[in-house]
């Protein structure tokens, strides 16, 4: 992901102004990545009513995009780094213009799902060039500020997916219904398209990785094989043959270890870099940043089906319900990444998974206290609780995974972890089928819908506050000081890039 060429950063007049557009122009790429991220959890009865999607369908349309974008991240890396960082982000933001299209005019569900994983795939080619552009494009004393911008829009995009797409579906603009969700991405993507062929200025690393086809391949069959039987198991009443594709999966993965190690030998450029899990806490970190990205995959989506289906409560107001749970979240992780984590370090870490399961305990209580009347303001402390609880830990926590990886791996292993977490997201809602409807009948009479629903979303949160406390565990291989304050070892890693959290 790194280079050692400054494409742009010694130029200066028209350039400087024209590093500025090619900014602007893959950090809307970026937004537009995270918006269609949680944008569509608050569609989802939209889509389920008119576009007739069972429910597994609909955990299709989540996970799908998560694990393709998942299994495409690392290659999508070294595409830009092989081909040329502008090449291939004009083609994922293309792909990915085009894909929004296929989604928007889908004529069944089926469609849409395939319409997603398209999305998820091009995402991968486009999200990966963003910070490697920024590397390119600015020179070392300027990418504190660039970084500090890109934060601020990452924060951006998480707020405003729901309320974007809560106002998007309540509009019903030109009678699209859920559809509008999709097509704002059009012109967006056009005018990126347009903008970045003009503005951005082509770089490619001068040592790239080759790529690792057959470990992408590998990583997309495991996962599947684990992920479809969860999704589509209980529908079809947990036959023998899902549970042998869920042990099928770990043999998959056991072929993928074997197989990155010979490639790492022949060539040096594997998928997956083994040697990194040597190190204890970064290998601490990647079970962390997977199992919390379980959890808030799990959350999310029965938040969301809990709150409109349970509850019967609007696109919007479910929206506005999410508000203070986002502010939270961005303010407690700028506390902790400029005052907490230097003094307190890893501790931070483990209140933060504290007080997110505290915030998750408390909304089971309230949801239990309540019942079916329960308002939008009695959900505000929990929300709150939990923001603040994950504002601790996402901010610091890839930090705290890379602090005593050794610099030359720092590109390998942040794509490692973005990949995890998205890894981790899609097994979450592929969980859902579980946790949740796995305690709902099949056949409801009207009246039934909002209790079991209700009593669902209770029984999952119990599984997210179990997450929690894994978590915190986990947590104690983490190193005690962030990377500064590591002495002795590897040279901490400097310049590194914000996760892109999904």
């Amino acid at each position: 992901m790194h280079s050692t060429d400054t494409t742009l950063a010694t130029a200066g007049g028209v350039t400087d102004r024209r590093r500025w557009f090619a900014l602007a122009i893959v950090m809307t790429a970026a937004f537009m990545d995270l918006v269609d991220v949680t944008i569509v959890n608050i569609a989802i009865p939209s889509i389920q009513r008119e576009a007739g999607a069972s429910f597994s369908e609909i955990q299709w349309i989540t996970a799908g995009y998560a694990l393709a974008f998942a299994a495409g991240l690392i290659t999508g890396g070294r595409l830009g780094d092989i081909h040329g960082r502008k090449r291939i982000f004009l083609v994922g933001i293309g792909g990915f213009t085009v894909a929004s299209a296929l989604c928007g005019l889908a004529v069944n569900p089926e469609m849409l799902v395939a319409s997603r994983f398209l999305q998820g795939g091009m995402a991968a080619l486009m999200v990966p060039q963003v910070l490697s552009i920024v590397h390119a494009t600015f020179p070392a004393h300027e990418r504190g500020k660039v970084f500090g911008l890109f934060g601020a829009v990452v924060g951006l995009g998480a707020v405003s997916g729901p309320l974007l797409g809560a106002l998007l579906t309540e509009w019903n603009l030109f009678g699209w219904e859920w559809r509008s969700i999709f097509l704002i991405n059009l012109p967006v993507g056009v005018a990126g398209l347009i903008l970045g062929s003009r503005f951005i200025t082509e770089s490619k690393a001068p040592r790239a990785l080759k790529l690792d086809l057959v470990g992408v391949a590998l990583v997309t069959l495991g996962l599947l094989m684990l992920l479809y039987p969860l999704i589509r198991g209980r529908e079809l009443d947990w036959p023998v043959w899902g549970y042998v594709s869920m042990a099928g999966s770990l043999v998959v993965l056991a072929v993928l270890v074997a197989f990155e190690r010979r490639k790492a030998a022949r060539d040096g450029s594997p998928l997956i870099e083994l040697p990194l899990f040597r190190v204890k806490s970064f290998a601490a970190g990647i079970a962390v940043q997977t199992v919390f990205g379980v959890g808030l995959g799990v959350f999310f989506l029965v938040w969301t089906l809990y709150m409109q289906f349970g509850l019967g409560w609007s696109p919007l107001k479910a929206g506005l319900t999410g508000v203070p749970f986002s502010i939270a979240v961005s303010v407690a992780a700028g506390m902790s990444v400029q005052m907490l984590v230097p003094r307190f370090g890893r501790k931070v870490l483990q209140a933060g998974a504290l007080v997110m399961a505290a915030g998750v305990l408390l909304y089971i209580s309230e949801a239990g206290h309540y019942g079916l009347a329960i308002a939008p303001w009695q959900m505000a402390l929990p929300l709150v609780v939990m923001g603040v609880g994950m504002g601790l830990i996402v901010a610091p926590l890839t930090d705290a995974i890379l602090s005593e990886v050794p610099r030359e791996h720092a590109g390998s292993a942040s794509g490692l972890i973005n990949t995890v977490q998205q890894m981790g997201n899609a097994l979450g809602l592929g969980l859902v089928s579980v946790v949740f409807f796995g305690t709902i009948s099949d056949h409801l009479r009207p009246d039934q819908v909002g209790p079991a629903f209700a009593d669902a979303f209770q029984n999952a949160l119990g599984w997210v506050a179990a997450v929690m406390g894994a978590i915190f565990l986990l947590m104690f291989a983490l190193p005690k000081r962030p990377a500064q304050h590591v002495e002795g070892g590897q040279a901490p890693v400097t310049e590194k890039e914000p996760a892109l959290v999904s």
